[in-house]
């Protein structure tokens, strides 16, 4: 996550989008009183500034709008230019199975995902759960549940989608470099058998059809 107040944007980390990548385009032209959450350089170096901040949730990478109450005041959240990046669904779940299995921390679904296919681990109720909990909208919901997105920049369009958050900005942005590619293959539709498509389609129908995804989409990134 990063926030920034005298550019008056706020970008929200959703898991396994690319959103790393962005971040440290983001922070290459960061300003020197920006909040960066997270794991990058500039995060880690500036760590100590959130020591003692009292916030209505947990400020980690992937904080949600809500989570930052109270770290940013209801105006800033209303006033501010607020995006994050998506990623089509089925990517993105294989994506993640995989990231999943490379981990080394104890975590529920990182037990799962080593323990499981694939299939085995899209058909577990605790993955169904999570997936259908957290559409993109979720985590750019204030903390009165009120939806505050300016743009949702979809990855695999990600130079036309960026135009009108360069334009807020007043510049540019580096070229984003794809980083934390996942050991899987890069067409993801292998990956699912037609039941198994067809599940996932309903789990993120929200996001399918907000942001106009499909399975036979060509598969342009890995990450």
């Amino acid at each position: 996550m990063i926030i920034s107040r005298g550019r008056r944007f706020i970008f929200v980390h959703i898991p396994k989008t690319g959103g790393t990548a962005l971040s440290l385009a983001l922070e290459a032209r960061a300003m020197k009183d920006d909040i960066l959450i997270g794991d990058t350089p500039k995060a880690r170096a500036r760590r100590r500034r959130l020591q003692g901040v009292k916030a209505q949730g947990r400020l980690w990478k992937h904080s949600t709008l809500a989570d930052i109450a109270g770290l940013v005041s209801d105006a800033e959240v209303a006033g501010f230019f607020t995006l994050a990046l998506v990623r089509n669904p089925w990517d993105r779940a294989v994506s993640y199975y995989h990231w999943l299995r490379a981990q080394g921390f104890a975590h529920p679904a990182v037990a799962l995902a080593k323990s499981q296919g694939f299939s085995g681990f899209l058909n577990h109720p605790q993955t169904q759960t999570s997936l259908r909990l957290w559409p993109a909208s979720a985590y750019l919901r204030d903390r009165h549940g009120a939806e505050r997105a300016s743009l949702f920049l979809r990855l695999e369009h990600l130079v036309e989608d960026l135009a009108p958050f360069e334009a807020h900005l007043g510049f540019r942005l580096p070229p984003v470099a794809r980083v934390n590619a996942s050991a899987r293959a890069a067409d993801w539709r292998g990956y699912y058998s037609d039941a198994d498509a067809a599940l996932l389609g309903e789990i993120c129908a929200e996001d399918v059809a907000r942001f106009g995804y499909g399975f036979d989409d060509a598969a342009i990134v890995r990450i």
